[in-house]
């Protein structure tokens, strides 16, 4: 998922050149009428190279309906979990379509063949990359559905193409002639779709660029809009799960009496789970007796064969590791100067398990037949989770469908490389089956079961040691990080692990910054599951550089800006142009702040796009307190900013979350101690400064936006709160007392 082994440039070129007309389907089937467009884009990058031997021509799969009544349903390859999707990417359609933008509408996608990421080449919503990698893919369905639309017109009025034109969901000819798409729809299914599509310039825009209202914002905000949790077969029955204390254990015996005593409770069922575990499914007619009986259950676990993490012990032994030497090398460097340097930062940084705690828990309805396997579930990962279920049931992956919903939140929860809940709740669904039983199951996560679940951020410890000469010129900088990988063991590994180092838990390390960094990991194993989570390693790895740079600066005695500014050079003008827009419009340098009040400095580049933060702080009461938040953002070309504008927002609160006491995931004996809001804590709407977001205008291919708003976040308000106390900070969350 990363930009180590993907190339921006490079794969917007070859999703440019690589649709043919034999991948640009047509479908009618199971549609009523209307023109029905979709394509299959093959992947250009390596994972999918490494998945897929040769060029593979797909099934066809609709990504466009245009109905008689003329409103225009887009089918989006992606969940839709908050980020905005149903709105940016038919707006990439409606913009080539020339369609009407009040009578578009958006759909959520089944898992298919066609609906897979032009870049992975799995069907996928993670690396912010939803509209980075479908920006040309959606671009030329609507490009080819106008002239499509248009050729049909044309033949009704005998007239050339060339003498027809579209605007705002109709065609216009010679003489006054208009004709709806709707009414041309049946027609233009006729159409040979051509090979070769001109995409408007940036300057006939109409919707790319402007701030557009979300498609599914009055359903959310009238409460009509159906999630996950919310959908239940009216047949299907309810099921919580007792899930072992410690990861991978087992349940050794189980007294369920007073769990099938209870009113509602059916069945009470041991099962296997995830990472080789095994635990008690309890069915009901619904959440209540499920939980019910579940409480009710009398339990004793079998951890023998199972490592027991206690965080205190973790951290030592990490901290341990980050102090010696060896470790993968990750970049190579001379740190001999270190010696002799006129000053020298010598630290220790500290940052622990992060849960994703979205606000809709896991859930997932499973329908198990003899031949056939429907899933209901707002996933992030169809085609694997499709997969696994196939395997757990016996069954070829097409006979498995996953029917995508609305998902609240998820922050990479929803990828699971292992499909952990998926393929729980298909496990899960294969006892009850067994058992004699044929409903649907609704496998139903609590938030202490969410929160205490497992497939974490990891914990980190970074060791770094810099050397500076008398004029705050870096002349050494040896660094050491350790942590679990993400990556290693998953379909992932083979492209991005390299020299034993999971790119993931180095990335955003050194750059953008001319310095001579050494730079090694230790990669641990721990009976811990860990998973990305929003930002992945520029979750910790732009809170050591952009600390430690600032620091760096002071030392210097110069601006921490125009330190940054120095290190950059002229390579990296995206930074650059970041960094000056929220200096620009924050006032840093010009204005005066009030009394108590200092700024805080950071910018970081994550999935392709740079992300500034000039942060106005204070102390109360002996903690910081973040009041203004100015943000510049380079991604390239904006296609829809108020979209843009959200994410920054939640990502800087979210961001604002990791520095706050108690925003830790921590262990004893095995056993995560945190179970719900109470003693897990997040970001809450009186913590919400303002946040002014300002993007950097361009018309290059857009980059993602749904995770980079995040890491700056932490670092800019540390670097405030060591100009309000003189302390530097090395923790998340923070600690002052340290």
């Amino acid at each position: 998922m990363r930009k180590e082994w993907m190339n921006r440039e490079a794969l917007v070129r070859s999703a440019a050149g690589n649709l043919s007309r034999r991948g640009f389907l047509k479908a009618g089937a199971g549609v009523t009428g209307g023109l029905v467009l979709g394509f299959f884009l093959p992947g250009s990058n390596k994972f999918a190279q490494a998945q897929a031997q040769g060029a593979k021509v797909y099934a066809p799969n609709a990504f466009l309906r245009v109905a008689p009544d003329n409103t225009v349903t887009v089918i989006v390859n992606r969940l839709e979990f908050g980020q905005g999707v149903q709105t940016s990417l038919p707006m990439l359609i409606a913009e080539e379509l020339d369609a009407d933008w009040s009578q578009m509408r958006s759909e959520l996608a089944p898992a298919g063949e066609a609906y897979k990421d032009p870049a992975f080449g799995i069907q996928i919503t993670g690396g912010s990359g939803t509209i980075a990698h479908s920006y040309i893919q959606y671009r030329e369905i609507g490009a080819r559905a106008r002239a499509m639309l248009v050729a049909a017109a044309a033949e009704q009025w005998k007239v050339p193409p060339s003498r027809c034109s579209t605007a705002k969901g109709m065609v216009l000819g010679p003489a006054g002639r208009k004709a709806s798409y709707g009414s041309l729809a049946d027609a233009a299914m006729k159409q040979p779709a051509p090979q070769q599509v001109t995409l408007k310039e940036p300057k006939q825009f109409r919707y790319i660029g402007k701030p557009t209202r979300r498609i599914d914002a009055l359903a959310k905000s009238t409460g009509r809009q159906q999630f996950g949790i919310d959908f239940k077969p009216q047949d299907a029955r309810t099921v919580l799960v007792a899930r072992p204390p410690v990861f991978g254990a087992k349940v050794k015996s189980v007294d369920a009496a007073a769990a099938r005593a209870i009113r509602g409770v059916v069945d009470v069922i041991e099962v296997d789970l995830d990472r080789g575990a095994r635990g008690v499914a309890v069915v009901a007619d619904g959440y209540w007796p499920a939980k019910q009986g579940r409480d009710a259950l009398k339990l004793d676990w079998d951890t023998s064969a199972v490592g027991k993490v206690s965080s205190a012990q973790q951290l030592a032994e990490f901290t341990a590791l980050a102090k010696e030497g060896g470790g993968a090398v990750a970049r190579q460097a001379d740190v001999s100067k270190l010696a002799t340097a006129a000053h020298r930062i010598s630290a220790i940084y500290e940052f622990p398990y992060l849960a994703h705690a979205p606000m809709e828990p896991l859930n997932c309805v499973v329908d198990l037949k003899g031949d056939s396997c429907t899933i209901w579930a707002g996933t992030q990962f169809q085609t694997v989770d499709q997969q696994v279920a196939a395997k757990i049931v016996g069954l070829k992956p097409e006979q498995v469908t996953i029917n995508t919903m609305m998902a609240g939140g998820g922050f990479g929860r929803r990828a699971v490389p292992s499909s952990d809940w998926i393929g729980d709740s298909v496990r899960i669904a294969r006892a009850w089956r067994a058992a004699g039983h044929d409903e649907p199951v609704k496998v139903v996560w609590s938030r202490e079961d969410d929160i205490r679940g497992g497939y974490y951020r990891p914990a980190y410890v970074h060791r770094a040691d810099i050397g500076l000469d008398a004029d705050g010129r870096i002349l050494a900088w040896d660094h050491k990080i350790v942590g679990q990988s993400i990556v290693d063991g998953t379909l992932f590994e083979p492209m991005m692990v390299k020299n034993g180092v999971d790119a993931t838990t180095v990335e955003g390390m050194a750059e953008p910054y001319a310095v001579p960094m050494h730079l090694a990991v230790h990669t641990v194993k721990a009976n811990v599951p860990v998973l990305w989570w929003r930002a992945v390693g520029s979750t910790h790895t732009a809170f050591v550089m952009e600390t430690l740079i600032d620091e760096a600066a002071h030392l210097a005695r110069m601006d921490p800006v125009a330190y940054r500014k120095k290190l950059m050079g002229e390579k990296h003008q995206r930074h650059l142009a970041a960094l000056d827009l929220a200096v620009a419009r924050s006032g840093y340098g010009r204005k005066t702040l009030p009394k108590g009040r200092a700024w805080g400095v950071a910018v970081h580049e994550s999935f392709d796009t740079v992300v500034a933060y000039v942060v106005e702080a204070s102390m109360l009461d002996g903690a910081p307190k973040l009041h203004k938040v100015t943000a510049g953002v380079h991604c390239n070309q904006p296609v829809n900013p108020l979209s843009i504008e959200a994410q920054v927002q939640g990502a800087a609160l979210m961001g604002l979350g990791t520095t706050l006491p108690g925003a830790a995931i921590t262990l004893k004996d095995g056993v995560v101690e945190q179970q719900n809001f109470g003693d897990y804590v997040v970001a809450r709407h009186n913590e919400m400064p303002q946040v002014e977001v300002h993007i950097v205008p361009s018309n290059d291919p857009p980059t993602g936006m749904g995770e980079p708003g995040l890491p700056p976040l932490a670092p800019a308000l540390a670097n405030a709160v060591f100009r309000l106390t003189g302390k530097r900070l090395r923790k998340l969350p923070f600690d002052l007392a340290a």
